[in-house]
């Protein structure tokens, strides 16, 4: 497949030193079967400027320090958003405790302070890192179509997914067996809404990055 792009890349230059139009050249890879997709990527490798030959736009690579920095800003994102809902359910067993529980309270407390002290470390990680990363990319815009950036992006797309499915999936459950708490209905909120938030947010980031390409 690799060989097939960079045989449509070396088409699309040698038509655009033949003076074709761009949107000729895209109309002749569609009606050859390549995707939308493909034929605006492959017109996207020369820029849009008026010069005798094609001149190539930079391109993304991948670094060992643009990957660690990634792996932190996601992993810290998960650890965040895994402890702020541990939290939250803490308070929800403190305000609806179970009665089949027993000495609730002391266990509860240590749980707590662990999620309380996960977010003071882990939360201003990922606020830090965010912040450097999208100072990178607003000096260089070629950095957002990092492979590893779209790649962690679409793995947490599809965490996000599987959470809010899973979450809707018990809830039905529950409903239909009749068996709806109102401590089972707010855990099941708060799950929704930080796997809501972060599907939400990131999916937004991919469509306005698709539309600036």
């Amino acid at each position: 497949m690799a060989s097939g792009i960079q045989e449509l890349e070396t088409f699309v230059k040698e038509a655009l030193q033949k003076g074709a139009a761009r949107s000729g050249i895209e109309k002749a890879m569609l009606e050859a079967g390549w995707t939308p997709e493909q034929a605006k990527s492959a017109l996207g490798a020369y820029a849009n400027v008026t010069f005798p030959v094609p001149v190539p736009r930079p391109r993304p690579y991948l670094s060992a320090r643009e990957a660690f920095l990634y792996l932190v800003l996601f992993n810290t994102l998960y650890f965040a958003a895994y402890n702020l809902g541990d939290l939250l359910f803490d308070f929800i067993n403190r305000a609806i405790p179970d009665p089949l529980v027993q000495n609730y309270s002391h266990w509860g407390w240590d749980s707590m302070r662990w999620s309380i002290s996960s977010l003071i470390i882990a939360f201003p990680v990922f606020l830090f890192v965010s912040h450097y990363i999208g100072h990178q990319m607003a000096r260089n815009p070629v950095k957002r179509y990092s492979p590893v950036r779209r790649w962690l992006t679409y793995i947490t797309l599809f965490v996000a997914a599987c959470i809010l499915i899973g979450d809707m999936t018990g809830l039905v459950y529950h409903v239909l067996g009749g068996e709806l708490t109102a401590r089972f209905l707010l855990k099941v909120l708060v799950a929704a809404a930080i796997s809501g938030t972060i599907f939400g947010y990131y999916l937004w980031d991919l469509r306005r990055e698709e539309k600036e390409t």
